[in-house]
């Protein structure tokens, strides 16, 4: 993988966590549903965007 794709993915790696934490302080807060499961697409979504770099890396020839 290029230095750029690892960058790339490190970053979405970060927001990923930032979004996971997020959720364990809402469910330790007993916060509403709607944030908790704010949280939870955030980190869907933010595993979904690690695939689909990497995926679209290899695809390219990066």
């Amino acid at each position: 993988m290029a230095q750029n794709v690892r960058s790339v993915v490190l970053l979405i790696a970060l927001g990923t966590i930032a979004w996971l934490i997020a959720g364990i302080i809402a469910i330790a807060m007993s916060a509403d549903s709607k944030v908790i499961w704010t949280c939870v697409m955030g980190a869907v979504l933010g595993v979904t965007g690690i695939r689909y770099t990497i995926r679209r890396a290899r695809r390219s020839g990066i």
